[in-house]
């Protein structure tokens, strides 16, 4: 039989040691990510909420980043990554969104979300996109591949990301609570 106060050690033991054990599964979710045709990328980052990541190699010659963003969904839906030069917020931000039509065929949307109740034109982005956006939908997620100049030449930005519905091949909002709310983040592309 345990002493008293063995037990309670035991048990912050257990609980330590199963956090640590999902941190890094959640870590190693990143860093073990694949990617088709030999792309591969120096850094991710597991994003907090959605399930999402995000891939990249910075290259400071030019001031540019290659990515990938890779978020789940099924093949009834959307996901989008952006950058927004204003703010830690969604409107405003710059965003490449991938989507399927009713055949299957993934293509990418740039819009600028101009208010909570975007247009979704496609259109130009504030920031240049030297290699144009591609995607793919595979093992139930889409993956957004892209460079971009980072603003300003700046290491640090603002980054969005969100994830929706489609109807008939159509860009439907995305909840508007929940983990969808919360999907910003003050991205580093030189250190991670």
């Amino acid at each position: 039989m345990a002493r008293p106060g063995h037990t309670a050690w035991l048990l912050v033991a257990v609980a330590t040691t199963a956090l640590l054990f999902a941190a890094g599964a959640s870590a190693q979710d990143c860093a073990n990510a694949t990617f088709p045709a030999g792309r591969s990328f120096e850094r991710c980052n597991t994003l907090p909420v959605l399930g999402a990541s995000l891939h990249w190699t910075y290259h400071a010659a030019n001031g540019t980043a290659e990515l990938a963003f890779r978020a789940p969904s099924g093949s009834g839906g959307w996901v989008a990554w952006g950058i927004n030069t204003a703010g830690a917020r969604m409107p405003g931000s710059s965003v490449f969104v991938a989507s399927q039509d009713g055949g299957g065929a993934v293509s990418v949307l740039t819009t600028v979300l101009e208010s909570t109740s975007p247009s979704l034109t496609n259109g130009t982005l504030k920031f240049d996109v030297p290699v144009p956006p591609t995607a793919e939908y595979a093992g139930g997620a889409y993956t957004i591949y892209t460079t971009v100049a980072l603003p300003g030449n700046s290491t640090t930005q603002n980054t969005v990301w969100q994830a929706g519905p489609l109807s008939g091949g159509s860009i439907l909002p995305h909840p508007t609570s929940g983990p969808n709310v919360q999907s910003v983040k003050r991205q580093d592309f030189l250190s991670g």
